[in-house]
């Protein structure tokens, strides 16, 4: 499943934007020298992976996320259930000497955008969730997923777009996923807080990290970090770079919803697939990254 920004209930239709050293085997010199063994694996290096990095780009196949895995120094290519072996023999053979460097996993589910920080905000024909509130100076923001401000739409509180927000005041997707939103209406609090947790700052992930999502659709649930810097191709040319990928689960409305550590800002959702019933894989802008693009704080 693609994490999309879901349509409000009053029917509006959405909008539709979501590696090689070779191993040197020695010829035995005399009888006492084992033979070498065929099966000895290869190793792959930086170069090579990243060869690797744009073959599977180039492949171009929807469904798919990658990232090198420095463990194992192999890239690892998680296809979703919309990839079919075909798909999979076209990103090998578009890896070419190459291909022995790949680690192919599979997830359930559909990648998708996941249109929802934790509580709801109504653009005029979807719904997505603020991430975390920020500031620039005496001037306050919301930062929320770039899929949910493209087009750069007007926020509103609730579905029937009664009570306004404020503006897009920035937006970066595809490449990136993080937009911006300015509160210009004053009734309207934006305290320092995900839900009852309040956000003191803000960190980058690292592998094995334990994390919290917080969405406007499926509420509260945690995780751990399993890859940093992924690439994931969402299909129809919206591909996002330097994501960090998670075992979270999430659904859609919930992009855009904060992903913290503790007290510790840390992504924004991006999408992914599955669900909270059965579980999934999802993708997470890194905040500070937003953070520095915008010149904005967390406070």
């Amino acid at each position: 499943m693609r994490i999309k920004r879901t349509t409000p209930r009053d029917g509006i239709a959405r909008r539709t934007r979501l590696l090689a050293v070779s191993t040197g085997l020695v010829a035995a010199a005399a009888l006492a020298v084992p033979a070498a063994n065929a099966d000895t694996p290869r190793t792959f290096g930086a170069s090579q992976l990243s060869a690797a990095d744009s073959a599977v780009l180039e492949a171009d196949v929807p469904g798919t996320a990658w990232r090198v895995d420095p463990a194992t120094s192999t890239l690892v290519v998680t296809a979703d259930s919309t990839v079919s072996p075909a798909e999979i023999e076209r990103i090998k053979r578009e890896a070419g000497a190459n291909s022995g460097a790949l680690r192919i996993e599979r997830t359930p589910g559909t990648f998708s955008k996941l249109i929802s920080g934790g509580d709801a905000v109504y653009a005029t024909s979807w719904r997505c969730s603020a991430g975390f509130n920020v500031r620039s100076g005496s001037t306050y923001y919301f930062l929320t997923a770039g899929h949910c401000t493209d087009g750069n739409p007007p926020w509103y509180t609730n579905s029937a777009h009664t009570t306004s927000i404020g503006p897009t005041a920035g937006s970066s997707f595809p490449g990136n996923d993080y937009g911006l939103v300015r509160y210009s209406n004053t009734s309207v609090a934006h305290p320092g807080t995900v839900g009852s947790v309040d956000i003191t700052g803000a960190g980058n992930a690292t592998v094995g990290m334990s994390v919290t999502r917080r969405g406007s659709t499926t509420g509260i649930h945690s995780g751990r970090v399993t890859g940093l810097n992924a690439t994931v191709n969402y299909g129809g040319g919206d591909v996002v770079y330097g994501m960090i990928q998670t075992n979270v689960c999430a659904e859609p409305g919930d992009s855009g919803g904060a992903l913290y550590s503790g007290t510790t800002a840390i992504g924004l959702t991006s999408g992914g697939s599955g669900n909270c019933s059965s579980g999934g894989t999802t993708f997470f802008q890194p905040v500070t990254e937003a953070l520095s693009a915008y010149g904005v704080s967390i406070y």
